[in-house]
């Protein structure tokens, strides 16, 4: 905390200065005055800012995904050659018998090529070079392991897999209870997603949302480059309600 001396009351300095008339006396009163202006000059203006704030990206870049702004949707996305659908099918056959729970076009990170992880079994293949377009895949086994594939875009060659962190095992009860819950495919969540709104699937989420099992849909027109976020029941089909963003 600053150590700025206390400062002598207003009306006092005031009395002082219009009763002495010495150069000492004015002098007082001047420094007095210049160190107020010095503690309103420092004193923060406007309200403090509220914690937590901000328009960071929860992936830490404004430009890792689809999703970041139109500038960015449009520069990614004629650069993937490999579609969600091929993308889903290349996850599933590494880990046998899982099923697919996320699925997102995003470009390839510093931060993700030092994740910890290893080459894919099946096809050891170089990761591509960071700002390439990658599809980040998570798929779940049957008892509920969370796997994440990464998959370049263009070649559509896996490069790493690893088992998603920190786990528990309710973590893993929850994830079989939602796999066995979601009668809709992704393939089918994508049709009744895409016959709402026409576009290039760039991502895919399973999750509940006030305990309404769903698939998360995100279609980007690559006319408009607005993304819309389409939510469709995992039980039925149903589509729920949709998002557009136009940013």
């Amino acid at each position: 905390m600053s150590s700025t001396r206390r400062l002598p009351p207003l009306r006092s300095l005031a009395a002082i200065c219009a009763l002495g008339g010495s150069l000492l006396l004015a002098t007082a009163c001047s420094s007095a005055d210049t160190t107020r202006s010095s503690v309103a000059e420092a004193a923060p203006t406007g309200s403090p800012s509220t914690p937590g704030t901000g328009t960071a990206s929860p992936t830490g870049t404004a430009t890792s995904s689809p999703g970041g702004d139109r500038a960015e949707r449009k520069a990614l996305i004629p650069m993937a050659k490999i579609t969600w659908d091929k993308a889903a099918d290349t996850a599933m056959k590494e880990v046998p018998q899982s099923k697919l729970v996320e699925l997102e076009l995003q470009r390839t990170t510093k931060e993700a090529m030092s994740a910890t992880g290893s080459p894919s079994p099946s096809t050891p293949n170089p990761a591509p070079s960071t700002g390439a377009p990658e599809w980040e895949a998570k798929v779940a086994a049957p008892d509920g392991t969370v796997h994440r594939i990464d998959i370049d875009a263009v070649s559509g060659k896996v490069f790493r897999t690893q088992v998603e962190p920190d786990q528990s095992a309710a973590d893993k009860r929850d994830m079989a209870d939602r796999l066995d819950k979601a009668s809709q495919s992704p393939q089918q969540a994508v049709k009744a997603a895409t016959d709402k709104t026409k576009g290039t699937v760039t991502g895919l989420d399973l999750d509940e949302n006030d305990q309404q099992l769903q698939w998360t849909v995100d279609v980007v027109n690559t006319d408009t480059w607005d993304l819309t976020a389409v939510d469709v029941d995992a039980t039925n089909g149903k589509v729920l309600g949709e998002k557009v963003t136009n940013d």
